[in-house]
């Protein structure tokens, strides 16, 4: 009799033992405030999901403010915090994640080309500890540089910024070399490699100019937006970008996946792993909804008229 007492009492305390909530570590490139609109999309993914903040799910947010020599410090931050999983922003990020563990799950949440990066085996099976979304951004650049060519049809020369020590960065910006030549419109490459490099490149296009300028958007050249976007304006000189914050500040126009989307779809990965699928196993999921953004405030700084057949394909305008 005493024994099943005591086998009720071990139930019962066991029952009333507190669930172990899951803990998510969220390590972003930028600053907060940059990735303001994805963090309030990934929780809105969470909640609807069921996850709430501080009840049923802790997340550890680490921001790098576009310093790359912090990601392995920030990421073996986190793996001392035994996360469960962590949530990276870009390529670069899971890079340093995966360097730092092959145990704890990877979920990007908009990843230029993960394959080419060589962070997962294939989309359909990553066959590692890192899987997520991919923004297909490198294929999208070609996109980019047509909706240029339309805009403005004497289009003859385009100034392509982008970050040379990145992989991902410097195969978007060949590929769009190969579309410019289809199209029939020169590139002048502006590679740059850290921050003193961007002030040297546009001196050189100020003195060369171009006809467009087109920024490929990573952490490096992301810290120098408002310059670019200044320098843009001052030359009058129409501006293509990847995302529709660019053209909020002031850029001509952009086209890309929807990246908050992308971040609240990472909510499903989170949700999945918990309940006991291996990243191995969960494809690498490409976007459904693209934005084309134009900015006729900055169209009508630069003295640049949209044509009407390219506005009408605009999700967004700002007037």
């Amino acid at each position: 009799m005493l024994a099943i007492l005591l086998l009720a009492l071990s139930i019962v305390a066991h029952a009333q033992q507190p669930k172990k909530v899951p803990r998510i570590g969220f390590l972003i490139a930028a600053t907060r405030d940059a990735q303001s609109a994805r963090t309030k999309a990934f929780r809105q993914g969470l909640q609807e999901l069921g996850y709430i903040e501080g009840q049923n799910i802790a997340i550890e947010y680490r921001y790098a403010e576009g310093k790359t020599d912090r990601f392995p410090e920030l990421v073996a931050d986190l793996v001392r915090f035994q996360v469960d999983i962590i949530v990276v922003s870009n390529n670069t990020v899971a890079r340093a994640a995966s360097n730092a563990t092959k145990i704890i799950p990877v979920v990007i949440a908009s990843g230029a080309d993960p394959v080419a990066a060589g962070l997962v085996v294939s989309l359909a099976r990553p066959g590692g500890n890192v899987t997520g979304l991919t923004n297909v951004t490198t294929d999208l650049g070609v996109k980019r540089l047509e909706l240029l060519k339309e805009t403005i049809p004497k289009l003859a020369r385009v100034a392509v910024l982008w970050n040379a020590s990145d992989r991902g960065m410097t195969l978007m910006s060949e590929r769009i070399q190969t579309a410019a030549h289809a199209l029939g419109v020169g590139i002048k490459p502006l590679a740059v490699r850290d921050t003193k490099d961007v002030e040297t490149m546009l001196a050189e296009v100020a003195k060369n100019r171009p006809d467009a300028i087109f920024m490929i958007t990573d952490r490096l050249t992301g810290l120098h937006l408002k310059q670019v976007l200044d320098f843009a304006v001052k030359n009058k000189l129409p501006s293509m970008f990847e995302d529709e914050v660019f053209v909020t500040e002031g850029g001509l126009m952009a086209y890309g996946a929807n990246r908050p989307e992308l971040y609240r779809r990472a909510a499903v990965y989170i949700d999945k792993i918990l309940k006991g699928t291996k990243p191995s196993d969960l494809p690498v999921e490409q976007p459904m909804t693209f934005d084309f953004i134009i900015n006729l405030k900055t169209a009508k700084q630069i003295g640049v008229t949209i044509p009407p057949n390219v506005l009408a394909r605009a999700d967004k305008v700002i007037r």
